[in-house]
Order: C-alpha cells, then structure tokens, then sequence
C-alpha cells in the first residue's frame, strides 16, 4: 500500500533523530475526534489504524471507525468516493466513536463535502486540506476548490491549506502512495505523540515488506512532523495511562478470529462477502500454524454445508458470513438443528436488504437469525458489543454449540467489525477449548436421539465410533433416527430441540443494569451500541435524570431478569439500528406502527408497554444524538390508561 521509493539524496540525517522538543505549547484535552479522509487507494484508514495504535500504546483509549464507500473503486474526487477513518482519542477508556469531529485532515475537497453534508464536523472543526487543487491545471477542478475553500471558510471552519504533494514529492516519486505517512506525521505532531512509538509501529505495520519500503514511510512521516511543528500554531495532549497489563489493539474481525483460534475449533468454512471477509484474511494467515484450515467454497450454501459436514465429523465448525449469505445459509442451517449438530455462525450484520448498503452498519437481521427458517429450528443468538466481546462471544458459542448440540448465532456488525479498541491481552485458559472427540463404544441399546425429558437433551454420537452406527438425513426422525411421519415422533423430536433453549435459559445471569436499579426510565440495547448508550446515560445521570440501561448479550434465550428488572422502571424503551416507524408520522398509530426489533421481543415475551427509536442511517448511533432522544422521552408524560 506505501511501497513509495525514496528519491536521492537520502533525508537528511537531522531527521532520523528522536523527537525534537516544541516550542509550542500543548492544550490539554480529556478526548479529541480526527478523521483523515481521501480517495480510495490513497490510506487513509491504514493512517488512521498507525495512529490509533499509537496512541493506544501510549496510553490513551481509541475508537476507530472506518469510512468505506460503497462501491469498491468509486470515482476520485467525489463526494460519494470518501474513503477513510474517524478515530475518537481519549484520556480514559473509549467505548463508541463519539460526536462530532474536531479535526480533520483532507486529500481533497470533494471527500471532504461529503463529511460536511453528513453533519459529521463540529461547526468550528479545524480542517487540514490538501492544496494541490488550487493551482490544478484543470480549470474546473481549480475552480471547483477555489468555491469549495471559500464556502468551508464563510461557514466558520477553520481551514489550513497543507501542501502535502509538493512537500512528498520532495522526498518520493509517488506522493499518492506516501501522503498518508506525512498526515500521520502532521497528526503525531498535533496531538504530541512519540515519534519513537510511531517509527515502530511503522516497522511492525509494514514488516513483511523491503526494509526500503519502511525506510520510505519513516521518512515521510519524519517530513509529515517537522512540516507540522514549523507550520501549525495549534498542538493538543491528551494524557494517557498505560496499562499495567498487556493490550492488544484489534478490530472486531480480528478479535472473532482470534477466539476461533482459542476455541479450540478447527475449520472455518465461508465465502467472501463484505464486511466478514477480513475475518477469514486473519485466520488464513495463522490458521494452519495451529492446525486449522480455511475452507473458502464456491458460494455461501456450499460453505454452510461444508462445515455442517465438518461438525457432523466430530467437531465444531464455524462459517462467517454477513446478512445475504447469512440468508443463503438458512437450509442448512436447518439440516444442523434438525440434526443437532453443533454449528457456530458468525453473521456480521450489513445495510439490506437485498445487497443493500454492505459497507455501512445496521442491526437488521437480529429477527432473521431467531426466526429466519422454514420450520420450527430453534438456535441460540448472541450479539457481541465491544471488540473485546468479538472474542469472548466465540469462545462462549463454542462450548453452547458442543454442549447443547445446537446452532449457535453470534452477531456482530460492521461497526464492529472494522473498528479498533484496545483490550487486555486474553490470556489462554485450557477451559476454552473442547475435549478430545470421545470414540468410546457406544453402550448397549443406548439411542441416537435419546431425548432426556427434562432438558431435551441427548448424547452426542461421532462417526466411528462402535455400535453408534446410525442414518442422518434433515428428514423427521424417531430416537432411533429413522425417517418418521407420525405425528408422535414429529412432535416429540420438536419439543426436545425447543427444551434445550429453555435448559440453556436457566444456566445464564440476569442482565446487569447499568445506574440506578430503578427510576424513570430504562434504555435496552443490544450489540455494538452499548458503548454510546452508556456514555449517554452517564451523562444524562450527571444532569439528575433518573435514567440506566440494560444491554443484552442473548437475545434468544432471552436471559432471567428482564422483566423484573423493567418493572422497577415507569418507562422502558430500546434504542436500536433497525428500523422502527415513527409515531409522529401522520398515518402511523398504534395498530400499524412497527417497532423494531428487540421492542418487538421485549413486548410479545413480557407484555410490557415497551417504546423504541431507531436510527438506520449507515452509521454508528452517537451519543449526543441518545441524549436528546433521551431528553425528549422524560419531557413527555405516559399517557395514562384507559378506563374500560
């Protein structure tokens, strides 16, 4: 991606030497939000990644977020093109990708608008826009910044204009594939950051290639500083800890793919599709140096199958995908739980439907995985909602998937999926992983499907091992697993499989509440928005509004607790990423109106009067934005009940 080649002379040596003290004086900061944007192809999110880990190391918490177009390679200089990464800086732990953005560094104007017409700045955003656009040969594209820059400037952005090409091009022969590394550069310099961390981040981040190719990236990011320390009146620090314990720095992908690996599973079968693919990039890479394998099939219904098979052989499997091969999958999805194999399916959750918006985050399928198969197929669902519990969601679908003998969902999404977080380093347990595959004999006239009339289940039997022969097909079976039509076996068969849940229901904890166990109103969610939620009602708590949350790791089962827990409350209400009618639209009432996903849940398992907003615009929820929600709610008396 930066394989720039270094022009001679070599930088000069005053350049490699450690960081040099500043003259200007620091303002001191709890949190700042940076985003560098650009064309596809010109990284800004691998500058983006290099800082947040940075900073990481250095002790701040991080949040990164990726901006990704939809289209793999949109138009250059378009407001549709914008590709690149917000990353929400603090002094303590960051949980979500923040408000407003306070500082942003542009490759161009046209990607820069589409940030301004989304409403992403803050009014008096400082803006670190490329200049080569003014003098451009090209008259209409000169124009076009010249109107731009005046319009950003009358709107009260304060704007610098950098001249990042020409001060590359100084130092390579490919300023597109070095220009990133002079905005990290002018990025370490602003928020005082270790130019000595930075060099080696670089060194790690580009180590698999020609030490010339870090030798290049070092030097421009060098350039990229003193360019910033000579020229810019402005600098911040934000104080950070360092941990005591060691960190990681992942996105969610990688954080799955990393509990596949300390699972204990041992085939990964999936199909390409955005946003889950990165997940497989990472196990392809590291995988087979523990024994595993990445099986990449023809299409998601193959991939499905294949692990289906590979479970049904004695291990779990697990298959990754998102929301239209998630749909794929849904047969045999149904031959595992008509089977009752083990099966974990990771669906990182996209824009729909159809193909709908597959760069962008939304939480729209959380129906379609607890409900989306012909048939009764119950499945256990899980919705992990920190980078952290991308891990840790694995591991705990693991051992359900081989416990039960069930299909184990876990969600994600694509919030989730592309951002950074740092976490402690999980340290191996050898609980995480499955026993060896038992191939004992099977005892005497012991049964296939042997249901145990309590919880439904029954013991598990392995392909070779003796007197365990047995027919599978996804047909209706008996205990002994032959095909059965009766009405008997049928029904049988059906409320063992649903007994399981209940059997699993009874092993969770009640969700905790976040804030006060009682009061005006409580806020559910599930999946990533629990770090804004948290940081909203946090907020609004320091006002004096009695207000917590609740946020849910299961949403079937649906864990003990609930529903005492919403009886403590006047109001209840969830806040979500998918949609939900609007009671303020004129033809929307209460016999028509939609609520969203989990209200839906919530009201039908509870018969609790549960409210919801949602919010679908391809984007992480921000917290200001739950705050007035919020506000808004405890402005508003319930309406009283009607007499009868």
């Amino acid at each position: 991606m930066n394989d720039t080649t270094l022009k001679e002379p070599v930088k000069p040596a005053h350049l490699q030497a450690s960081k040099p003290a500043s003259s200007k004086a620091a303002t001191v900061l709890k949190e700042h939000i940076v985003e560098v944007i650009s064309d596809s192809g010109e990284g800004a999110q691998r500058c983006g990644q290099t800082l947040g880990s940075i900073a990481a190391k250095m002790g701040n918490g991080i949040w990164t977020v990726e901006i990704i177009p939809a289209e793999i390679r949109p138009p250059a200089r378009s407001v549709a093109g914008a590709s690149g990464i917000r990353i929400r800086i603090g002094a303590g732990p960051i949980t979500n990708g923040g408000d407003e953005t306070r500082l942003v560094v542009a490759f161009n104007e046209q990607v820069l608008l589409g940030r301004v017409r989304a409403g992403e700045l803050r009014s008096d955003c400082i803006i670190l826009l490329e200049s080569m656009w003014r003098d451009h040969p090209d008259a209409k594209i000169s124009a076009s910044y010249v109107e731009t820059y005046d319009e950003l400037v009358k709107a009260g952005y304060r704007v610098h204009e950098i001249p990042m090409e020409r001060e590359c091009l100084t130092l390579v022969s490919d300023a597109r594939r070095g220009k990133n590394m002079f905005a990290l550069g002018m990025l370490c310099s602003i928020y005082s950051l270790d130019l000595q961390l930075a060099r080696e981040q670089i060194a790690l981040t580009f180590g698999k290639k020609h030490a010339d190719v870090v030798k290049s990236n070092v030097v421009l990011l060098e350039a990229g500083y003193q360019w910033a320390e000579a020229n810019l009146d402005f600098k911040y620090s934000i104080p950070g800890v360092r941990s005591k314990e060691p960190q990681i720095v992942v996105n969610g992908n990688v954080a799955l793919a990393l509990g596949v690996l300390a699972s204990g599973m041992e085939i990964c079968a999936m199909y390409p599709i955005t946003p889950a693919t990165s997940a497989s990039h990472y196990l392809a890479e590291v995988f087979e140096k523990i024994g595993g394998v990445v099986h990449q099939a023809e299409d998601e219904i193959a991939a499905c199958s294949f692990a289906v098979g590979a479970s049904y052989a004695g291990k779990c499997t697990v298959t990754i995908t998102s929301g239209p091969g998630f749909s794929l999958k849904q047969e045999a999805i149904g031959l595992a739980v008509m089977g009752e194999i083990p099966l974990v399916v990771v669906n990182v959750q996209r824009g729909g439907p159809s193909t709908g918006q597959p760069t962008k985050a939304e939480q729209g399928d959380a129906l379609a995985a607890i409900f989306g198969s012909h048939g009764d197929a119950p499945k256990v669902v899980m919705a992990a909602s920190t980078i952290e519990d991308c891990f840790y969601s694995i591991i705990t679908a693991r051992k359900i998937a081989e416990t039960f003998n069930m299909v184990v969902v876990v969600l994600t999404d694509a919030n989730l999926a592309s951002s950074q977080q740092p976490f402690p380093r999980p340290q191996f347990s050898a609980a995480w992983v499955a026993p060896p595959v038992d191939q004992s004999a099977i005892p005497a006239g012991a049964l296939p499907y042997d249901w145990d009339a309590t919880t439904g289940l029954a013991r598990r039997f392995i392909p070779g091992q003796p007197n365990g022969m047995h027919t599978l097909t996804g047909l209706a079976h008996d205990r002994q697993s032959h095909v059965a039509y009766d009405p008997e076996s049928n029904e049988e068969s059906l409320r063992a499989r649903s007994l399981k849940l209940a059997a699993l229901q009874k092993t969770l904890k009640a969700p905790p509440v976040f804030g006060d166990k009682s009061g005006d109103l409580l806020v559910i969610g599930w999946g990533s928005n629990k770090g804004a939620i948290e940081e909203a009602v946090e907020t609004l708590r320091a006002e004096g509004a009695k207000v917590s949350s609740m946020h849910l790791r299961f949403l079937q089962p649906l864990p003990p607790g609930i529903k005492e827990a919403m009886q403590r409350f006047k109001r209840v209400m969830t806040i979500e990423s998918n949609w939900c009618d609007s009671p303020e639209d004129e033809i929307i009432d209460e016999d028509n109106r939609r609520y969203s996903a989990l209200a839906m849940l919530l009201r039908s398992r509870y018969l609790v009067d549960v409210d919801c907003w949602s919010e679908v615009r391809g984007q992480p929820i921000k917290p200001s934005t739950i705050c007035r929600v919020i506000r808004d709610k405890l402005k508003h008396k319930p309406a009283k009940a009607k007499k009868s």
